[in-house]
């Protein structure tokens, strides 16, 4: 199915997705010199996507913009819902080949909201409450999805964060420190702040960009005299949080 050529989706497409791009609204002789496509090209195409409400002509200059109906079509399904469908089938397989537990989350003001949980097959294991809300800050994937928050999100995230606002210019230092680190890397590891021989490992899920992530995690029970696989468990990790971010369309942030 790779090489089955869609020559008039795949025009209409590039349009859609250069105008998302662009901060003005262009005419048919801008879209054809970005698209390196000639006007008898484009030309239906624009035409058909205008008929069809997905791009309309500025009143005052005659070009083209985006209009709603594509954020309209977004939403009528719950991004959750579609989060959920995604992470389900990866998560269970991730719980099954790593015999751990494993947990998807989302920020909801400064708190972190577990959506859903697979648990290890073992007969020992950690299990998360789904709805359970954590401190935001204190949890690795709390501070992996607070890392990759807009400036101003994240200074309102600080703001009225009560027990960031208790601590000292030091620990808020070393807070602000971890988020670098996590938005650097991708990922957000940690000593569980809650559980004595557990690791939490952490990786993004969605593109902030868009406006849309969430942390797939791992708490690692560790074991007496046994190392953590730490590069198996990232790489399987990344895996799967890639590919829910491919089965929910979107492009992968770092």
């Amino acid at each position: 199915m790779k090489d089955y050529k869609v020559p008039a989706l795949e025009k209409g497409l590039e349009i859609l997705e250069t105008l998302s791009q662009s901060t003005v609204p262009m005419s048919i002789t801008e879209l054809c010199r970005t698209l390196e496509r000639s006007t008898s090209e484009l030309y239906r195409v624009v035409g058909f996507l205008e008929e069809k409400g997905y791009i309309a002509k500025d009143a005052h200059t005659g070009n083209f913009r985006l209009t709603l109906k594509l954020f309209e079509l977004a939403h009528l399904h719950s991004p959750v819902d579609q989060l959920l469908r995604a992470a389900s089938i990866p998560m269970r397989e991730l719980a099954d080949e790593l015999k751990q537990s494993c947990h998807l989350s989302v920020l909801r003001g400064t708190d972190l909201l577990v959506l859903h949980q697979e648990e290890s097959p073992l007969k020992y294991r950690l299990s998360v409450e789904v709805g359970g809300r954590f401190d935001a800050l204190g949890t690795a994937s709390g501070r992996l999805l607070a890392a990759f928050l807009s400036k101003e999100e994240q200074e309102w995230l600080f703001e009225h964060h009560a027990g960031y606002q208790a601590s000292s210019d030091e620990e808020k230092s070393a807070i602000r420190n971890k988020l670098e680190q996590a938005k650097a890397t991708g990922r957000s590891l940690a000593e569980s702040e809650s559980h004595t021989g557990v690791c939490d490992y952490a990786v993004l899920i969605g593109n902030p960009a868009s406006g849309f992530a969430a942390a797939l995690a791992v708490p690692w029970l560790t074991v007496p005299g046994l190392e953590v696989p730490e590069r198996e468990l990232l790489e399987k990790l990344r895996d799967r949080a890639d590919g829910i971010t491919r089965a929910l369309g979107m492009t992968l942030a770092v």
